[in-house]
C-alpha cells in the first residue's frame, strides 16, 4: 500500500511501468466533473470508474482483494477512511473470488486505517486486502484500475 498526495506521484512511476499514464490523468484530468461510471484510459490496462458512495462505518465496510488489477484510490468530494491489511492474513471467505469482476470479499477486519483527502491517493495491490469507503454521507471518489 502507498499513500501519498498527488503532487509527489511522480515518486512512485518507477514502480509499474503504467503507473506514468495514471497518475497523469488523475494530475490531468478534471476531476470534480468527470462523469460518473467508466473511462477507458488504455483499453483494459488501465481505466477509471468514478462514483458517489455512501460512507459507512468500519463494521460495514466489506475487506477485499482484487488479482487482475492495482488499485489507485482517491477520494474527490471529501476525505475517505480506508482499512488495510495483507491479504495473506484473509481466511475467512465472504464472497469467493470473481474472476470477471476481478474481486473477492472477506470477513476480517483491518488492521490499519488511512484517512485519505482529496488530491491524495493510495495504491493497493494484490496483496493488500482494502476496505473502502469508510465515512460519512456521500463520497464522489475515484477507483483507477492499472493491470497487474
Amino acid at each position: 500500500m502507498i499513500h501519498d498526495h498527488i503532487n509527489n506521484s511522480t515518486k512512485y512511476e518507477a514502480l509499474h511501468p503504467r503507473f506514468g499514464k495514471a497518475f497523469a490523468f488523475l494530475k490531468t484530468a478534471d476531476l470534480q466533473n468527470l462523469p460518473l461510471g467508466k473511462i477507458e484510459i488504455d483499453g483494459d490496462n488501465i481505466f477509471v470508474s468514478t462514483a458517489v458512495v455512501e460512507g459507512v462505518s468500519p463494521e460495514q465496510s466489506k475487506m477485499e482483494i482484487h488479482r487482475r488489477y492495482i488499485d489507485i484510490q482517491m477520494p474527490i468530494s471529501k476525505k475517505e477512511t480506508i482499512g488495510w491489511i495483507s491479504a495473506e492474513n484473509l481466511k475467512d471467505i465472504a464472497l469467493p473470488y470473481d474472476k470477471e469482476k476481478d474481486v473477492a470479499l472477506y470477513n476480517e477486519k483491518a488492521t490499519n486505517f488511512v484517512t485519505i483527502k482529496p488530491k491524495e491517493f493510495v495504491v493497493f495491490f494484490p496483496e493488500d486486502g482494502h476496505q473502502p469507503c469508510i465515512g460519512t454521507g456521500e463520497i464522489k471518489k475515484i477507483v483507477m484500475k492499472v493491470a497487474y
